[in-house]
């Protein structure tokens, strides 16, 4: 199976991690904004004697203060953030210090000019140095405790991505040996057979455990589906004519991305429990579609006679599904369901949007496209 290069477009590899959130973002920008909202809320319940009457003009200048503050400086950190990821963490932290430190100033300096221009000084005490020092002590505090949070959140994603690293190379590690070990009692079984279909699965075997041993992680999924068609030769050398597989690939984006490892052993799955146990042609259909959110998987296979004998040790499923989990988390399902005739497994898993679209032929299509050609 051959398929156009793959830029990768749909999933960018993230930018490098930092401690400081990105306040370019919505959901970051909306909960500083509520995280602001909520501490002039708590600057004016610090300062009541009682509850009633309560204040609410008070609250609305510290909050149109507060609210001043944490605007700019969210605006100010998104433009710098690029500059301050190049840095060492602790000088950052610094900078990012000062910059609110010194915008917690300005805005308590403005505060004056701002309360007379709106003729409300005769009901407010004019901004004095006690009172710039009194913000500047209260905005070290909090912003020191919120970067400690921010770094603290840092070092625990981190510890979280180094193990899961350390997982998702276990399950490679455990799936690599189960796949060889599959395809050379293959092999084995075509040596007395048919010695040159048998040095044909070689060749075809070594160029699919080449692609999986540099598999690590997310790969294209058009690197995924070669490795896919090398071991379909492999059994259909085997299994001659009894063995009919489907390709159905929609328009899918460039650099669609799917773990390594994750379909072959689906389709060796369905080859195994439903197309051996039977003498007669069957047809083994693998569909993958993409929805702009998520990537929808589809392999199907004839149900398995009742008279036979084949059982695997599910390891294979178990691992592609705790593979799924730790990429995606639990938005990605692994599912399989029977009816009288037709065994289906489900793959799903979540996607962002990216890429343009391009058609992934098959082997096969490109084939019959050269023949009408012709």
């Amino acid at each position: 199976m051959r398929h156009k290069k793959n830029n990768n477009q749909v999933t960018e590899a993230g930018a490098e991690d930092f401690f400081l959130p990105d306040f370019c973002a919505t959901q970051p920008l909306l909960m500083l904004i509520l995280a602001a909202e909520l501490l002039a809320l708590l600057l004016v319940l610090a300062g009541l004697q009682q509850l009633t009457p309560f204040p609410w003009d008070r609250l609305a200048l510290i909050s149109f203060l507060v609210q001043w503050i944490a605007l700019v400086s969210a605006a100010l950190l998104c433009n710098l953030r690029p500059w301050l990821q190049r840095l060492p963490s602790s000088t950052a932290a610094g900078l990012c210090f000062v910059v609110v430190l010194a915008l917690v100033a300005f805005f308590t300096w403005l505060s004056g000019p701002v309360l007379r221009f709106a003729g409300l000084n005769p009901f407010y005490e004019t901004v004095s140095l006690q009172d710039m020092a009194r913000n500047l002590m209260m905005g070290a505090i909090i912003v020191g405790l919120i970067m400690r949070y921010f770094y603290l959140q840092e070092q625990l994603r981190a510890k979280q991505r180094t193990e899961l690293t350390a997982r998702l190379q276990a399950l490679q590690s455990r799936i690599r040996p189960h796949f060889l070990f599959n395809s050379m009692n293959i092999i084995a079984s075509l040596i007395h057979v048919d010695p040159d279909k048998a040095e044909r699965a070689v060749e075809d075997l070594s160029e699919l455990f080449r692609a999986s041993l540099k598999a690590e992680g997310e790969i294209a999924m058009s690197e995924e589906l070669e490795l896919c068609q090398h071991y379909v030769n492999i059994e259909t050398l085997r299994l001659g004519d009894r063995l009919q597989v489907e390709w159905k690939l929609e328009a899918v984006p460039e650099g669609l991305r799917i773990p390594a490892l994750t379909l072959q052993p689906l389709i060796e799955n369905a080859i195994y429990h439903g197309v051996e146990p039977r003498f007669e042609p069957s047809v083994v259909r693998i569909t993958v579609n993409y929805d702009g959110s998520h990537v929808g998987i589809i392999i199907t296979n004839p149900v398995a006679p009742a008279s036979s004998n084949t059982k695997g040790n599910r390891m294979a499923l178990a691992n592609i599904r705790q593979r799924l989990l730790a990429h995606y988390g639990e938005t990605a399902r692994l599912s399989m369901s029977a009816d009288k005739d037709v065994f289906t497994t489900l793959v799903s898993y979540p996607l962002p949007q990216g890429g343009r679209p391009v058609a992934i032929q098959t082997e096969k299509e490109e084939v019959e496209e050269q023949a009408e050609g012709v």
